[in-house]
């Protein structure tokens, strides 16, 4: 009888330590189960409230092409608009040293009377508003009837009569006294005839005296 009672009372020792251990290792599942969900919930708050967007912000609607130019012209309108003058395009001069042309006599002021020196004159032109025409002579000077001296006194002709260059011939350009010269010049087709006196000028070149008109070439 000891021993069946011993032994009935192992089996139920047995069954309760089962048991327990079961509830032990279920208890243990449960408490794993709510920690690992409370980290998952307290992960998910801490991302919502980083990925939370800022509240009471608005974004502007982009504007379209036509909104933005109507605001610019808009813009314009409304600033004041400052009057800048036209630049102006300056010329660069050449290297080396160069002659200022002398500006256009006036008509205004020339005294023009009938006759002159001989019986071909028509008329004889003086006109004080006549310039010297620029030179790149330096030094003291003597009439050349070559080179630089004669080109300028053939601009000093072209600038008394009003005759083109291409349209005027030189039938006489000589000596007339100490840094004086006189020419007889005519248009291409001979119905401009001219004797221009002229005289030196220092530092300014060769400016027209007078200007006779003659009526043939002789």
């Amino acid at each position: 009888m000891k021993n069946e009672y011993e032994g009935s009372r192992y089996k139920r020792l047995t069954k309760e330590r089962k048991k327990n251990i079961i509830l032990n290792s279920l208890i243990g599942v449960v408490l794993l189960l709510i920690i690992v969900v409370s980290v998952n919930v307290f992960s998910g708050n801490k991302d919502e409230e980083t990925a939370k967007p800022e509240e009471n912000v608005t974004e502007e609607p982009a504007k379209t092409d036509v909104e933005e130019s109507s605001t610019e012209e808009k813009e314009q309108e409304d600033s004041p608009v400052e009057e800048t003058e036209p630049a102006t395009e300056t010329e660069e001069e050449p290297a080396g040293e160069t002659v200022e042309e002398p500006s256009t006599p006036s008509k205004e002021e020339e005294v023009v009377t009938e006759g002159g020196t001989d019986s071909n004159v028509i008329r004889t032109i003086v006109n004080p508003s006549w310039e010297p025409v620029g030179t790149v002579q330096t030094g003291e000077h003597v009439n050349q009837y070559d080179g630089v001296d004669w080109d300028e006194m053939v601009k000093a002709i072209h600038y008394a009569t009003g005759l083109a260059e291409n349209n005027m011939t030189i039938q006489f350009l000589g000596n007339n006294g100490p840094n004086k010269s006189v020419g007889t010049v005519y248009s291409k087709d001979k119905s401009q005839i001219y004797r221009v006196y002229i005289e030196w000028v220092d530092g300014g070149g060769w400016k027209p005296t007078k200007v006779e008109e003659l009526s043939e070439i002789q």
